[in-house]
């Protein structure tokens, strides 16, 4: 039995500050053509276990929450070839989320994976309600709602719905900026809490319309951000 072909990817530098990151993606050496094999997970995600999502879950969301201001590249693309996806990377230039759909796109269920492959949040459209919900682990009810606000057609906004594992809820706005995938999340007195815009290169030139440049505000919890992302790139068609 022949083994399946492998499928290499390359990464382009230009996402992130650093020129390369050798330790994450294939990088082709420019003096020695050298190969570095990513050290990224499993492609297929990793649904955590009945006996181990109750301690995941416990310690998930204190990992996702610094005290500091994070800012992220998040790229509209999959690292697997030929696939619909995005990617997310940190101010290091290591890729923190993953979102790999294969061939599909606008699908009614999507993961959003870490480096590992370990799903941090299901995300599933609920076409009958007009909403997209968000489940964490093995929760049975869904940690956010995103639906369209009830304002004029032309305003681009969304009305998140947070819930927390303790039962309590909070309110975000999704707003959708000037261009076609800058947008802010406001809290429910209007304090911006993250914000996404096209990334700039270091020379100030701006690349394409997939590179956005996403800031979170400290002590905001930024897998939930993802997951709000993640249902804003569906909602624009984008992945």
């Amino acid at each position: 039995m022949k083994s399946p072909p492998i499928i290499y990817t390359l990464y382009p530098p230009r996402l992130c500050n650093r020129d390369y990151r050798s330790d994450l993606v294939l990088f082709l050496h420019s003096n020695n053509h050298k190969l570095c094999f990513p050290k990224m997970g499993k492609i297929h995600p990793m649904t955590p276990t009945t006996s181990s999502s109750s301690a995941s879950s416990s310690s998930s969301s204190s990992c996702y929450i610094t005290s500091k201001r994070e800012a992220f590249t998040v790229w509209m693309k999959s690292l697997v070839m030929q696939s619909n996806g995005c990617t997310v990377f940190n101010e290091d230039g290591e890729i923190t989320y993953r979102i790999d759909n294969y061939d599909s796109k606008c699908s009614n269920e999507v993961l959003l994976m870490d480096l590992r492959g370990n799903v941090v949040f299901t995300i599933l459209r609920k076409k009958l309600f007009r909403r997209w919900d968000g489940y964490k682990c093995s929760n049975p009810k869904p940690s956010i709602e995103v639906k369209r606000s009830r304002r004029m057609f032309r305003d681009l906004s969304y009305q998140v719905l947070l819930r927390s594992d303790n039962g309590q809820t909070s309110y975000y706005r999704l707003e959708a900026l000037s261009g076609k995938s800058a947008f802010k999340i406001t809290d429910n007195n209007g304090v911006i809490v993250a914000e996404a815009n096209r990334k700039q290169s270091s020379s100030g030139v701006l690349l394409g319309d997939d590179v956005l440049s996403l800031t979170v505000e400290p002590l905001v919890d930024h897998s939930l951000i993802m997951a709000i992302v993640t249902v804003y790139g569906l909602i624009q068609h984008r992945l």
